[in-house]
């Protein structure tokens, strides 16, 4: 019975040589810049840059749709700001270093000859889902933080599960190439590296520059490097404080919108803006002791303010002084129990953040608030007048406008 790993190593045989025309002939590409060593380096980037844009999308996704009991804690107040300013912020420095990748890796896609075995053909296999699935993460990512929602799909459904795809091709990528290795090791590249040691060249990354005219391979690496840069700090703006002057490339500022706060779904879109104003708004609290209260009985409760980030996933942050009731004096008057979650309804009538779920933790938080005024004024309508949840280290998302009922869960 032949084992496993022969059967992955075991030579094809190589096709007519009468087939290599076009990019498969010798010197097709003739930049001395492609090449593996290139590649390498911008990998040393490209590689730890995907892993935290993988690990905060992963943070960003279940504090949305939490799995099981998890739930993000509600302090620090600025936690899910962060993570979230820090994946976009390294997505954007991703499509530069990206698009260096593929341009030093191109040829290999010519290579010939084109398969040499069970395991080059996995690994030739994987580029397709790894290159298409990151690919798909910037260019959609992109799209969303622009705001520009030309597909037909569910962003951040299809962005969850292109993740764990791409990530999937590239832990077969790295298995299959490892197993190539070995065997070209096996098969005479010991004496190769023995040699290379020797001349001080110990890994591909440190191959000397052929010589050439033209761009060199660290003008190349500069040049990615300051377009990776340069983009992300005219972008960050939109969620560090203090940079919004350098905002120069992001789709919005942190500091313009009503009451000096950015707008992502006006009143006009979420079709509310009569029920807002409805002069027999009630917000009612469901629980064990039910109770319900007008407008003027909510301005007449005890208020409280806060000073919270509200940030959205399109990457944008900005700071509020909100003021209003605490969400768990309602949740203690009406008898709900302090282990108990409690869903925050909107006077919106579809859409799929119409509706958010708090968990304890923030419900129980002394920050966590039903916000009737932003800076001392009445919240604006497009802010979610006549109230609106706010509660620390929670996405944008999350924080329901146009609050008319709380229920427990």
């Amino acid at each position: 019975m032949r084992r496993p790993d022969r059967l992955l190593t075991r030579p094809l045989p190589e096709p007519p040589a009468a087939l290599r025309r076009g990019p498969l002939r010798p010197g097709a590409f003739g930049s001395r810049l492609h090449g593996p060593a290139t590649a390498a380096r911008l990998g040393r980037w490209l590689g730890p840059a995907f892993a935290i844009c993988f690990v905060t999308g992963l943070i960003s996704h279940f504090a949305q749709q939490p799995p099981g009991r998890f739930a993000l804690p509600p302090t620090p107040v600025w936690g899910y700001r962060l993570s979230q300013g820090i994946h976009v912020a390294t997505g954007i420095a991703c499509v530069p270093l990206l698009l260096a990748k593929l341009w030093a890796v191109y040829p290999r896609l010519w290579e010939w000859p084109p398969v040499r075995g069970v395991a080059h053909v996995l690994e030739r296999l994987s580029i397709i889902p790894l290159v298409g699935g990151a690919l798909f993460q910037l260019s959609t990512g992109v799209a969303n933080i622009a705001q520009w929602y030309r597909f037909r799909f569910f962003f951040t459904v299809a962005h969850y599960w292109a993740a764990y795809i791409t990530v999937g091709a590239l832990v077969v990528h790295v298995a299959a190439k490892i197993v190539i290795v070995r065997v070209n090791v096996g098969r005479g590249w010991a004496e190769r590296a023995s040699q290379a040691r020797e001349s001080g060249v110990t890994d591909r990354v440190s191959e000397p520059e052929p010589p050439g005219e033209g761009l060199s391979r660290r003008g190349l690496l500069a040049a990615t490097g300051l377009a990776a840069f340069t983009i992300t700090a005219t972008t960050a703006g939109q969620f560090v404080p203090g940079l919004s002057d350098l905002d120069l490339l992001a789709p919005r500022r942190p500091d313009i919108g009503p009451q000096g706060l950015p707008v992502n779904k006006t009143a006009a879109a979420a079709r509310v803006t009569a029920t807002a104003r409805d002069p027999s708004y009630l917000l009612r609290v469901e629980g064990p002791r039910p109770f319900a209260l007008d407008l003027d009985a909510l301005r007449a409760r005890p208020h409280h303010s806060a000073h919270l980030p509200i940030t959205c996933v399109e990457g944008w942050s900005a700071d509020g002084t909100w003021a209003g009731v605490r969400l768990r004096d309602l949740l203690d008057e009406a008898g709900i129990p302090h282990d108990r979650s409690v869903r925050v309804d909107s006077l919106e009538a579809t859409g799929p953040y119409r509706s958010s779920v708090v968990a304890p933790p923030h419900g129980r938080d002394p920050l966590t608030l039903l916000a009737t005024t932003l800076h001392g004024e009445p919240l604006d309508l497009d802010h979610g007048f006549p109230a609106r949840l706010i509660a620390p280290n929670r996405p944008g998302v999350l924080q329901t406008k146009w609050v008319h009922r709380v229920v427990m869960l």
